[in-house]
């Protein structure tokens, strides 16, 4: 009995030793990506070392392990799904059998436990580690900057802990709850967090239709239009007689001082038509399958998971009315290749995969196109250090959110594991029914007002009301956009 009692313990060593190496690869991994992607997008430093450097520096680090911890809870569910189907199609095969039930409970809590920790600890210390000078009357230095910063980091912690404390009595006012608010590690975090997660999950609600109909305008900037009934030829000659015309107005303007105003009109113009005449020039050297044959596959790949996404949200809604399983609750027990999440196998898991990663990419675009965010997005060589850290936090409460509103929507059967799993709202029926509708209706109002626009921009054009007050107000628009953004670059 001892003999096996000491080979269970080494198994279990073993097996532990095997799972912390695996996370801290795939963690390594995603903080090298994570600093690449961020260095991409900082304001290069100045050449000298100073204390202002080291801050940043710092910083820098901080939001790093935070897009780091967000790439994890954004791969946390696909990976779960395809190790799932691995395991059940493989059950015995030697060479996976790290990728077990206990590496991915063990992922979950790492990730909620990261997110905690980057939400409300690190991410707080370096805004206010960026902006610390060190109390009055004491000497600066790097060890004062820090003094300030935990002095903050406490108060807020006791701010945010006294509203929370507040807030959960008034809603719920009985003795039991009275007494479990004094669980500080057992009720109070984990209560928070699920409001974090609540306000997340609204944020991607928001997010996402947006994001839905917005990657159709995405995607035709970026790729290559087909061309139909039109010379490029004769188009690019025109533009570059337009540019002609203006270099030459634009010399004349630089000999007048006087024409200071008109000479910044005329650089503008000219940025206008230079970008105009490059698309064009773009779409004649492009070849005639990218022309022809890319565009529309990849709108009606797009229109395609959009209607899919819509269309599980509505038998989701129908289960929901039908079904008390169809809650996103939870499960106790892992489970983990014993059964297929969908009724089509390994091609619904494949399927499912792609559809978070198409929502979470669609609710980062939605995010930014809303005009509250929009002064978030992040510029190249040209982003500073807090902008960079309102752009992690806002990307890790949507990624921390992106399983929970996955499971909720129906989108995936898999049972979130960890502290994912147990949020108090997820059990709430009418707030989940609620969300499935709100996701429904907002989606499908967003794709109709997209598909309909240019059939509404035709029939102004042929009653003639495209020239009354709606037209003037998309040029102001326009003007105030181009105002904010040469702001923009001239800061």
């Amino acid at each position: 009995m001892d003999t096996d009692d000491v080979t269970i313990r080494e198994q279990n060593f073993h097996s532990q030793v095997r799972e912390y190496t695996i996370c801290f690869l795939l963690f390594a991994i995603l903080y090298t990506i994570s600093y690449f992607i961020i260095t991409k997008y900082k304001r290069k430093p100045d050449d000298h070392e100073d204390e202002d450097a080291i801050v940043n520096r710092i910083s820098l680090y901080l939001c790093t392990f935070t897009l780091a911890v967000s790439a994890g809870a954004v791969l946390l569910l696909p990976f779960s799904i395809i190790s799932n189907e691995i395991l059940l199609s493989f059950p015995q095969n030697y060479y996976i059998q790290w990728l077990n039930g206990s590496l991915i409970h063990g992922l979950w809590n790492l990730v909620s436990l990261f997110s905690n920790l980057s939400l409300f600890v690190l991410m707080p210390f370096a805004y206010f580690f960026l902006e610390s000078e060190g109390f009055a009357g004491s000497k600066k230095g790097i060890k004062a900057r820090i003094l300030e910063t935990l002095v903050m980091l406490i108060l807020l912690g006791l701010l945010i802990l006294g509203i929370v404390w507040v807030a959960s009595a008034l809603i719920d006012n009985d003795a039991a709850s009275m007494e479990s608010l004094y669980d500080l590690w057992e009720f109070y975090l984990p209560y928070l967090y699920s409001c974090i997660s609540l306000m997340g999950g609204l944020l991607l609600l928001l997010c996402t239709p947006v994001g839905l109909s917005r990657m159709f305008t995405v995607m035709g900037q970026l790729l290559v239009k087909p061309t139909i009934l039109e010379d490029l030829d004769e188009q690019i000659y025109c533009i570059s007689l337009q540019e002609e015309a203006l270099l030459r107005r634009l010399n004349g303007a630089y000999m007048t001082s006087f024409l200071k105003y008109d000479s910044e009109e005329l650089e503008q113009e000219l940025d206008v038509v230079r970008s105009k005449k490059s698309k064009l020039e773009r779409r004649k050297k492009a070849s005639a399958w990218e022309r022809n044959l890319v565009y529309p596959v990849v709108m009606l790949i797009l229109l395609s998971g959009t209607t899919i996404s819509v269309l599980l949200v509505a038998f989701n809604i129908l289960a929901l009315l039908v079904d008390e399983t169809a809650m996103p609750k939870g499960s106790q027990e892992l489970g983990l290749g014993k059964a297929s999440l969908s009724a089509f196998g390994f091609v619904g898991a494949a399927i499912e995969i792609i559809l978070i990663f198409y929502l979470m990419v669609s609710s980062v675009v939605g995010f930014y196109s809303l005009r509250f965010f929009a002064a978030l997005t992040p510029t190249k060589d040209d982003t500073t250090m807090t902008k960079i850290i309102g752009n992690c936090v806002s990307i890790l409460v949507l990624s921390s959110a992106l399983p929970v509103m996955s499971r909720t929507l129906g989108i995936t059967r898999f049972d979130l594991l960890g502290d994912f799993g147990r949020f108090n709202w997820l059990g709430n029926f009418y707030i989940v029914l609620s969300y499935n509708l709100l996701f429904a209706v907002v989606t499908t109002l967003c794709l109709i007002r997209k598909f309909t626009s240019a059939v509404r921009e035709e029939l102004l054009k042929a009653l003639g009301l495209n020239s009354l007050h709606l037209s003037s107000r998309t040029q102001e628009s326009e003007k105030v956009l181009h105002s904010a953004n040469g702001h923009q670059k001239s800061f």
